[in-house]
């Protein structure tokens, strides 16, 4: 619940869109994908680095885990299909040859499968979620601010103690 709540504070926050979005983003990959992985942890470096929604991140990763549960067989075949397909065989067996190919564990089915998935995916839960959060912020967001209700509630003592609190 908690997280949540630290989603809707950023979503009516000045928090960039493409924030947010990459944040939903790259909770996604990472739902969707074997959580002990290295591209996970490259992922995670990222999410650390850069200026990432966090609790955007989270709430995307325990969705998509779920969703991954449902996509598993699925995904499963894509992978298997990638990896035995006749012309790719050399740089699977290159890359496996390698110690960075072994530690990626992209030789499992599922993480191939689930990557793959994740990787298509991604561009589009990249626009479509900044799209979102845009037309969440224009439309949603400005009917709420003029409520009345609102209106007086931000003027009273109490949300600005509270907004004094909060800097």
């Amino acid at each position: 619940m908690r997280l949540l709540l630290k989603l809707l504070k950023a979503l009516n926050s000045d928090a960039s869109p493409w924030q947010l979005a990459f944040g939903l983003t790259f909770g996604m990959i990472v739902g969707l994908t074997p959580i002990l992985r290295l591209h996970n942890l490259v992922i995670l470096l990222l999410v650390l680095c850069f200026r990432v929604n966090i609790s955007g991140f989270l709430l995307a990763l325990a969705f998509f885990s779920g969703v991954a549960w449902i996509t598993d067989p699925l995904v499963l075949g894509w992978g298997e299909s990638v990896l035995t397909a006749a012309s790719l065989q050399d740089i699977w067996t290159a890359l496996y040859n390698t110690d960075l190919g072994r530690i990626s564990q992209f030789n499992h089915t599922l993480t191939m499968g689930s990557l793959l998935l994740g990787l298509l995916l991604s561009p589009i839960m990249l626009f479509v979620s900044r799209w979102l959060i845009v037309k969440y912020r224009e439309r949603f967001m400005a009917w709420v601010t003029k409520l009345k209700i609102i209106q007086f509630l931000k003027g009273s003592k109490l949300y600005q103690l509270y907004q004094q609190l909060q800097e």
